[in-house]
């Protein structure tokens, strides 16, 4: 079993002014030794964060954040099995009138291809993926 990262909660650590050492360490004391790595989505959240920052100075703080974390955990890309079930989910929660971020969906559908768990402080919207395990972080 494994956990993937939402950017909820590497957002909230980089608000903190963790690195990625630290955010490992505080992960391995919640969950224990488990792999643990981010979907290549969440690296986009993460890009596009660095992207708004409102001073150069919070903007290279992001970027060097980022920059760990890519050297520290594994990056999952998406992959066709990955489209295909956030294809399904989506489709199937949408007939039953359930809308959710492409983003959230992919996430939860890559840590649902690898059989591995979400780490997240959105609960909402990770709840809504049948089949999901959820740790709130």
């Amino acid at each position: 079993m494994g956990l993937i990262l939402d950017s909820s909660v590497l957002i909230t650590a980089e608000r903190e002014g963790q690195n990625a050492r630290q955010i490992l360490e505080t992960i391995s004391s919640k969950v224990g030794n488990t792999d643990v790595g981010i979907s290549v989505v969440t690296l986009i959240e993460l890009a596009h964060g660095a992207a708004r920052a409102d001073s150069p100075q919070r903007k290279a703080k992001r970027q060097q954040f980022i920059q760990e974390l890519v050297l520290a955990l594994p990056v999952h890309p998406v992959t066709a099995p990955i489209a295909l079930r956030t294809g399904q989910i989506d489709g199937e929660n949408q007939a039953k009138g359930i809308r959710l971020p492409l983003s959230d969906l992919l996430i939860g559908a890559t840590a649902l291809e690898l059989g591995y768990s979400v780490a997240t402080g959105n609960l909402r919207h990770f709840e809504m993926i049948p089949g999901l395990t959820l740790v709130r972080f």
